[in-house]
């Protein structure tokens, strides 16, 4: 007797009888994948770290990771969040990105890119500081010291950190320090040297910023040679010049006779 000559009783149980075959192997081999997926030879038993690591304490390290570590390991080697893993450890200070991978049998290795502090965000000891790649962070440097301070909208972090670099490269061929660099919410720029003077730089480009900071320190040396006054500030948001206000340098003639008239 053929397949087609059965009744259709007895196909329909043979074709249950295949089914459930199918099904019982099928919950077998996730019974049994389960069961090698959570045995202890694939649990994680470490996790090395390396790469920048210059900020990180191994003590406060662990200590600051250590209730995250513990839920996020308690998944088996094949099993755990990677990206878990990744965004705890870009959770702590000073770290800017992490790299987490797999090491066979039950490893894990970290890779960690860890931020350079470059200047204050807002002022000194804010606790917001800008990295060379111009992002605002959160941390506590170990040495501040001769760090200068940018401030602005916080989305113009890297145009601020590049504006910095192209005035005060300019400024230091006259040994002038760029203390502070700042962008208000108008668009205006305004600076101050590390000797306390003052600089309106107003609005424009970078290179039409560069261009009125060049025309200030082509001239300076002329008028510091003239006047013995040190520079107390500067305005130069004038089409062809800038007005220059120094320290005891008066640009009037003086008249004793008026008392409101004063040097500057």
């Amino acid at each position: 007797m053929t397949q087609s000559d059965l009744p259709i009783d007895v196909k329909l149980m043979t074709a249950a009888t295949h089914a459930l075959a199918v099904v019982f192997a099928v919950l077998c081999l996730g019974a049994l994948g389960t069961w090698a997926v959570r045995h202890p030879v694939w649990s994680v038993k470490a996790i090395s770290v390396q790469g920048d690591v210059a900020h990180q304490n191994v003590v406060t390290f662990r200590a600051q990771l250590a209730t995250q570590m513990k839920n996020s390991l308690s998944a088996s080697f094949l099993t755990v969040d990677l990206q878990q893993v990744k965004r705890m450890f870009e959770s702590v200070p000073w770290v800017r990105s992490a790299v987490v991978q797999r090491e066979f049998p039950n490893r894990l290795r970290v890779t960690l890119q860890e931020h350079e502090a470059v200047a204050w965000w807002g002022v000194s000891g804010s606790g917001q500081l800008v990295s060379r790649l111009g992002e605002v962070f959160e941390a506590s440097p170990d040495d501040s010291d001769g760090m200068p301070e940018l401030f602005g909208p916080p989305e113009q972090s890297a145009r601020v950190w590049t504006l910095y670099q192209l005035i005060s490269a300019e400024l230091a061929r006259l040994e002038l320090g760029l203390a502070r660099l700042e962008l208000t919410e108008r668009g205006s720029w305004r600076a101050e040297l590390d000797n306390g003077a003052r600089m309106e730089l107003g609005r424009g480009s970078p290179e039409e910023l560069l261009a009125r900071t060049q025309r200030f320190t082509a001239t300076l040396s002329q008028l510091t040679e003239r006047y013995a006054g040190a520079v107390q500030s500067v305005d130069l948001r004038y089409p062809n010049g800038y007005a220059l206000r120094m320290r005891g340098v008066t640009t009037v003639t003086e008249d004793p006779t008026n008392p409101t008239q004063k040097t500057r």
